[in-house]
């Protein structure tokens, strides 16, 4: 297991790398699909850290907390370049490949038609502030019927 602060500094290098855009909102999306993609194709978390469902989706709190100085703009921190096993670093190239892509707005509204932001948001309006957690059963399970679907 990682943390991930770990997979968003690969994130953040991989943007940079590829001249993607990177805001915290997408930060945060990117790492959400690691987690809720790992936990459906290996069975168990990425890391350990959980996401709240926030009103733009999907988020940390600690690593929103990390790059809240940035608000809108751009992620420019330099960070390492984390290791991961070679199981991880394919995983995460897999989520850079599928959605960095993806503005942060695209990736929010994703998260807002899927199961497990509605379901923690329990039928708040989607202006409403809510800090419940997304259940990791309801994620695990529902990008598992993902892939069912598509195989």
């Amino acid at each position: 297991m990682t943390t991930i602060h770990l997979v968003a500094d690969y994130f953040i290098r991989r943007a940079s790398e590829s001249g993607s855009v990177l805001t915290n909102l997408k930060l945060q999306k990117l790492c959400y699909y690691a987690q809720a993609w790992f936990l459906a194709l290996q069975g168990e978390r990425l890391f350990s850290d959980r996401f709240e469902a926030w009103v733009h989706g999907p988020v940390n709190r600690e690593l929103y907390d990390r790059f809240r100085s940035y608000r809108w703009n751009p992620i420019t921190e330099e960070v390492a370049a984390p290791y991961f096993p070679e199981n991880i670093q394919q995983h995460l190239e897999t989520i850079v490949v599928n959605f960095l892509a993806c503005d942060a707005y695209e990736l929010e509204r994703m998260t807002h038609e899927e199961k497990p932001w509605i379901e923690a948001r329990n039928g708040l309006p989607e202006d409403a502030t809510c800090s419940t957690f997304i259940n990791e059963e309801t994620m695990k399970s529902f990008y598992k019927e993902m892939l069912s679907r598509v195989a």
